[in-house]
């Protein structure tokens, strides 16, 4: 127990990195081939293996393992020497001749590799860049999003009128017109980090700030990530000790608080990730906090709850799937996603939710939604949004939802961006416009000055004012 708590942590995305893959090539003990062995043949893995609509390539080879992106102007290498460890927690679940496929706990789907042939068609050694030169690595940025980008349209972005630009690059410029065009897509997904030179750019930060800034005024306008942390820790400060009143449970970890506002229940959940110690323990050390919170919440007796992800920045999808469990009474296609493929899309695959654990509240819940609600938060948001006894109240969320796609620029900095489509049962996609209340009377802001001077939450005041009708 305690009675105030710090926020610490920067937002980890929903960021598969393709290096995970390699940690599992020499495990086989659940893997089976077309001949019904288990023991694969000698260097069977040897070769070229593709996941297409991510743009990536890997070879394996009995002394290396390279990882390439490719892209239609190139192909560069992400690593030339990988270290065989476990990311992520992905496994082979089957093995044959040409096609391998790897899940994990911490991911909703399934990869895919398929074998190319001997000579690898996307990468070619002449098409193999490695190189600082400012026009070379324009030309790298500008078919990576061309070719894996899927929010063009949904955007409004004519992306052909910017691929002129490699004409005017130079090395002192370079970082800077990068910076202009990740700001024109405006997305949270979208980032472009080299570590070596100290860039990091994050495409959605402009609008990020100026929506959370937009009530207020004075000494409280956010300039920077700790100007949040520093408003975020009073706002938390505030909830736990004028609303719950000091009295509150939190878990080991620090990322969910929840407690009772009067006979109303309170749960505050601030990450959709690292709940265990690593990636093996994940999902059931998240799975005994929900249980120990459900059984609090179910010995309370209480039939209203308040649930608030207003400061949550995302995570892992199955994260947030597994807390979604403990808000249905029955199993539901809760959203679909696809990926863009060339012109084209992945079949668009649905993705159901079954109730989990020895209880589940399924009764008034009103959903707390900020603009800093993002990635992960967002899919919790969207698979609760259409219950019936589920309302929101706040602001619209971030409207980024794709699982970020890594590619590495010839001269390795690291480029994140969005080649997922999520929409919900129905096929609505909330892409750039967020999940929000339907009311205008529920429209509440996050953060503003009048609330601090008050040291009041209004959105857990019109939380309270709707629950009590």
């Amino acid at each position: 127990m305690t009675n105030s708590y710090m926020i610490t942590k920067t937002e980890i995305t929903k960021h598969i990195k393709a290096c995970f893959l390699l940690c599992i090539v020499l495990i086989f003990n659940s893997c089976q081939f077309d001949d019904g062995s288990t023991t694969p043949p000698e260097d069977w893995m040897n070769g070229f293996w593709s996941i297409e609509e991510k743009g990536w390539v890997f070879e394996f080879a009995a002394d290396t393992n390279v990882f390439y992106n490719f892209n239609s102007t190139g192909c560069s290498v992400q690593n030339d020497d990988f270290v065989l460890q476990d990311f992520f927690g992905f496994d082979f679940d089957r093995i044959t001749e040409n096609e391998l496929i790897a899940s994990s706990e911490l991911s909703d789907s399934e990869l895919v590799f398929t074998r190319l042939p001997d000579q690898n068609p996307n990468c070619l050694p002449d098409m193999i860049s490695d190189t600082e030169d400012p026009k070379v690595n324009f030309d790298h940025f500008w078919n990576i999003f061309n070719d894996y980008y899927a929010f063009f349209e949904t955007r409004n972005i004519d992306w052909d009128i910017y691929e002129n630009l490699r004409d005017q690059i130079t090395t002192e410029n370079f970082y800077d017109t990068l910076e202009e065009l990740a700001y024109v897509l405006d997305d949270g997904h979208v980032s472009i980090v080299d570590d070596a030179n100290a860039i990091q750019i994050e495409s959605g930060n402009l609008t990020l700030f100026e929506r959370l800034n937009a009530n207020l005024s004075g000494e409280l306008i956010l300039e920077n990530e700790d100007d949040f942390f520093d408003l975020g820790n009073q706002k938390i400060i505030t909830i736990t000790e004028e609303y719950l009143g000091g009295n509150f449970e939190i878990d080991e970890r620090e990322n969910i608080i929840w407690g009772l506002i009067g006979n109303v229940g309170y749960i505050n959940i601030l990450y959709m990730e690292t709940y265990g110690t690593d990636f093996d323990n994940e999902i059931s050390t998240l799975n005994a906090v929900l249980d120990r919170m459900m059984n609090d919440l179910n010995d309370s007796g209480v039939s209203k709850l308040i649930i608030d992800i207003r400061f949550n920045s995302g995570g892992y999808d199955t994260v947030a799937l597994n807390m979604v469990s403990r808000f249905i009474n029955q199993e539901r296609i809760s959203y679909f996603k696809k990926a863009r493929l060339g012109d084209n899309f992945t079949e668009n695959m649905s993705f159901s939710v079954a109730p989990k654990g020895n209880f589940q509240f399924t009764d008034d819940i009103i959903l707390l939604t900020s603009p800093y609600t993002i990635s992960a938060a967002e899919l919790f948001a969207l698979c609760l949004k259409d219950l019936p006894y589920v309302s929101i109240v706040g602001e619209n969320t971030s409207g980024a939802f794709s699982t970020i796609l890594t590619h590495v620029l010839p001269n390795g900095a690291e480029i994140g961006l969005s080649n997922e489509i999520y929409s919900d049962a129905q096929g609505e996609v909330f892409e750039v416009v967020g999940i929000g209340p339907e009311n205008q009377e529920n429209r509440v802001p996050f953060l503003s000055t009048q609330d601090f001077q008050e040291e009041k939450d209004s959105g857990i005041e019109r939380a309270l004012e709707i629950l009590k009708n």
